[in-house]
């Protein structure tokens, strides 16, 4: 039976997740997989496979903020879904295989990756780094290349890859609003490949007993999802009232520190 203590966590865990990626247009996953990492490891996961654990809950709880992030930008009409298709094969395979990269990697490693894509990315908020447009998005060849690159980094870190995609778009000469949209559209696709990929990788981990099924913990997906799904519409409501360029401030020291943190829990 699953303690009150860790269902709590996991309800107030999703739905600051939620809020945050309609307020900020950003994944969970910076935030979920170091508080995942701790609860785990409080719940007596192995060290050696804790942060696998986190990675593939996180990536499964993306699945329904993504799709709630999604909707709430598509009424908007914030989403290029020509983009959405075009990348979604490059996405989907980069997502998926490097799952089994993922898996093969030390816990400690696996920490040490994403601390690091962290920090860039907490560095990249803070100043407000934005790319200068340069020229349009040449082919399909090119949104492949980019898809799979943005898969890839996103399954090893357990984002949905706004970071990396907002950048690449308003790169391309797209609108920031019409980026933030697509990059949450496109975040469906990779938390779909990254469960299910999750899922093959720890399926000699499945425990019934302990409702985990590779290395999904189910009882923290439902959990998470239901709050981040509720909530992220109130986020996006939000965004009109709050003054988001000093929240992406503050939140990017958080990012750095819940890192930080996971990294000298590991360690």
């Amino acid at each position: 039976m699953l303690e009150i203590e860790w269902i709590l966590s996991f309800l107030l865990l999703g739905s600051f997740v939620g809020v945050m990626a309609g307020l900020l247009g950003i994944g969970g996953g910076g935030i979920m997989v170091p508080i995942l990492t701790t609860i785990f490891l409080a719940q007596g996961v192995p060290i050696e496979k804790v942060v696998h654990l986190a990675l593939g809950t996180s990536m499964a709880s993306i699945i329904f903020t993504s799709i709630s992030s999604m909707r709430a930008h598509n009424s908007n009409n914030a989403v290029i879904w020509k983009i959405v298709k075009g990348i979604s094969v490059g996405v989907l395979l980069g997502t998926f295989f490097a799952t089994f990269i993922a898996s093969k990697i030390n816990s400690l490693y696996l920490a040490v990756f994403f601390s690091v894509f962290m920090a860039y990315a907490s560095v990249q908020m803070f100043l407000n780094i934005k790319p200068k447009p340069d020229k349009n998005i040449s082919g399909n060849k090119e949104i492949f290349f980019v898809g799979t690159v943005i898969g890839s980094i996103s399954a090893l870190v357990s984002i949905g890859g706004g970071s990396l995609t907002v950048p690449y778009l308003v790169w391309r000469n797209i609108n920031i609003k019409k980026a933030v949209g697509t990059s949450a559209a496109i975040g469906f696709p990779i938390s779909i490949a990254g469960t299910l990929g999750y899922i093959i990788n720890g399926w000699s981990n499945t425990s019934l007993e302990n409702y985990t099924v590779g290395f999904i913990y189910l009882p923290a997906v439902i959990l998470i999802s239901i709050t981040s799904f509720l909530s992220a519409p109130y986020g996006v409501k939000l965004a009109h009232y709050l003054p988001v360029p000093v929240l992406k401030k503050v939140f990017s020291l958080l990012l750095i520190t819940l890192s930080i943190k996971m990294l000298t829990t590991i360690i």
